[in-house]
Order: C-alpha cells, then structure tokens, then sequence
C-alpha cells in the first residue's frame, strides 16, 4: 500500500467516526438551523406587506407601495374589518386613515408627500451589517476551527492513552497517520462550512428582493471565505493533533492546548474589535492567523482590491505549509512516548534524535 493509499484509509476512518459522532451531527444541524433563522426568520415574523381596506379607488400612491390594498363598498365595512383585525388600517373616501390602535406608518409614507433625498454615498452599508457581517464570519471559523481541532486533538491523545496508536504505528508511518487526521478534519470541517454558505445564500434568495442587494454583497465574501477557512484550518490541524501527542491523558489536554486556542481566537477578538477600523483590518487581512475572517470582511465592506485577496492567499498558505512541517515535526517527536507531558522542545529534540537514529540505521 503506498503513501496516498495510507493516507486515504486513515482518513475514510476518520471521517467514517466522525459521521457517528452525535456532536459532529448536533453543531451540524445547530449550524444550519442558525444559517436558516438569520435569513428567513426576519421574513416570516414580518408576516407579509400591511393590508389596507381601500373604500372606494385606490389612490395611485399606493401603487407604489408594498401594501395588500382590499377595496370594499362603505366605510363601515372598512371600520369593521380594522376592528376585526382582518386588515391593518383602512383609507376612507375623504382621505381618512383608519387604524386600531397605532398609526400605520407605511399607509401615511405611502399617502405623503415625500421630498426629494439625495444620497451622497448610497453605496454605504447598513450599520447593523456593518456589526453583524464580520461576527458571523469571526464566530463561523472561530467555533468551526475550535470544535474541529479539538476533535482532532481527543483522538490524538486517546489513542494514545489505549496504546492504539503503537499498533497504528507499526502498520503505517507517523507522519501519513497526521496527513490522515488532517485530511480528515479539513474534509469534515469543509463540508460543514460549505453547506452553512448554501442554505445562508439560499435563505437570502428566498428572503425575498429585499435582500438582493445583500445577497450581492454577501456572495464573493463568502466565495472567498471558503478557501481561506480551508488553508486556515490545515495550518491549524497539524498543530492541534501534536497538541494531541504532546499528552497521554484527556485530563491534561486544555492546558496543553492553551497556545493553540489563543491562535484560534486572534481572528474572533480582532475582527470583532476592529471590523470598524479599514486600517487595522487591512494590516490583519495580511497577518496568516486573522486573514482568514479578515479579508473576507474587507471584501464585504468593499475596502479591498481585487488582487489583494490572492495576495493574502498565498501568504497563508506559505505559512500553512510552514506550520504544517513544524506540526509534523513536534507530533513524530511526541506520539510514542507515553511518559506524563512532553514539552515542545522535548518533542523538537527528541524527532531530530530519531531522524539521526534512522540515518544511522540506513548507512549500517
């Protein structure tokens, strides 16, 4: 069986795990259920446009507004259907605005006389999507990233702890047992995200014409966001399953991990603290560990070129690869010792000794 082979079985494993695991499924179904409440929610507590019991014709003002217009005979069919609630307001014939208890603001814009506005930047995002955007995207790979790392960690850190991984080991090599892992959490990981940006967009079509402007907006951040969540999370990966390595026991894992989850939360707190400030966004938008909620946000708020989003890209990925073999390195140098903590330099140490014994062994 040659290495591509390896890898594949170590991860079909993995993943065939995971698919059993009813967390995996529960923040699947959780994440989905949010995508779906965001965007259609808003829509169906609305309860439709405003009806309006029109006694007589309808005044051509009200052609233009998304008002339900209902005409009837007389006006005391009129104050009858208000009172009945079977309409929200009623326009009698001599201009009159019949409501039950609060004005209806829509049917008195509608029937005004409105001055011209002028908008100097009508392209200007809402303040609420100025705030809630970048938190959508700082919570998505803050929670995804988290829960899925430490997922690979436990598994990590439990086969160890049932010696399993000794038999693991002498079947394959380390280092295709850390490519499975990884494989595995970026393809769960991935298709988790994936299917969070298909029902999120596909709410948002539904949601009506309202939000087309939104879902224009929204669209090529979330293209963007997707491979960048994927070159974040392998980056990420390979730390977390040797933060597995580095222990024997579930016990000892938190705080093993500390260092890795204060990475996972740079992009959380930085996005959300800074999401207001262009200047900032655009110095984290370059640095590997926030980039991957930072630029999507910029892209969103239209503060990025069209290059800049490679350009960033490429950076993270340079860094993944980078991380990756520093990973790889420290989870070798730890996964089959089973004597309490290992430090990092330990582990650091302890993988060139190895390589050194191997060369040895190879030119005796």
């Amino acid at each position: 069986m040659n290495t591509f082979e390896a890898v594949r079985v170590v991860a079909a494993r993995e993943i065939r795990v995971k698919l059993r695991d009813k967390t995996f499924l529960f923040s699947t179904v959780f994440f989905l259920l949010f995508s779906v409440g965001a965007t259609l929610l808003p829509v169906l507590l609305g309860g439709g446009p405003p009806s309006v019991a029109v006694v007589g014709a309808a005044p051509a003002a009200l052609g233009a507004a998304e008002l339900d217009v209902r005409t009837v005979a007389d006006e005391a069919t009129a104050r009858a259907q208000v009172r009945d609630g079977d309409v929200d307001a009623a326009l009698l014939g001599d201009g009159t605005v019949v409501a039950l208890t609060d004005a209806p603001s829509d049917l008195v814009n509608a029937l005004s006389t409105r001055p011209t506005v002028e908008l100097l930047d009508p392209s200007a995002l809402d303040d609420t999507l100025m705030v809630l955007v970048p938190m959508f995207f700082a919570l998505i790979f803050f929670f995804v990233s988290l829960m899925f790392g430490l997922q690979i960690a436990q598994s990590v850190t439990e086969e160890k702890q049932t010696r399993v991984v000794e038999i693991l080991a002498a079947a394959v090599p380390v280092r295709v047992l850390l490519a499975g892992k990884v494989l595995a959490g970026a393809v769960l990981a991935m298709g988790q995200i994936a299917l969070i940006a298909v029902v999120a967009l596909a709410g948002m079509r539904v949601a009506g014409p309202a939000d087309g402007g939104l879902l224009t907006l929204l669209g090529p951040a979330i293209g963007w966001f997707l491979p960048f969540f994927l070159v974040g999370f392998v980056m990420l990966a390979a730390l977390w399953a040797a933060v597995g390595a580095l222990v024997d026991r579930q016990e000892d894992l938190s705080g093993a991990s500390m260092p890795v989850q204060m990475i996972v939360l740079l992009p959380f707190f930085g996005v959300a603290m800074f999401s207001g400030d262009p200047a900032v966004m655009k110095v984290l938008s370059y640095i590997p560990f926030t980039a991957p909620t930072a630029m999507p946000v910029r892209l969103f708020q239209g503060d990025a070129a069209g290059w800049e989003p490679v350009v960033s890209l490429v950076l993270l990925a340079v860094t993944a690869l980078g991380v990756l073999l520093v990973g790889a390195r420290l989870y070798e140098g730890s996964l089959l010792r089973s004597n309490g903590r290992i430090s990092m330099a330990s582990a650091w140490r302890d993988r060139e000794a190895r390589r050194l014994a191997d060369l040895d062994a190879e030119s005796a």
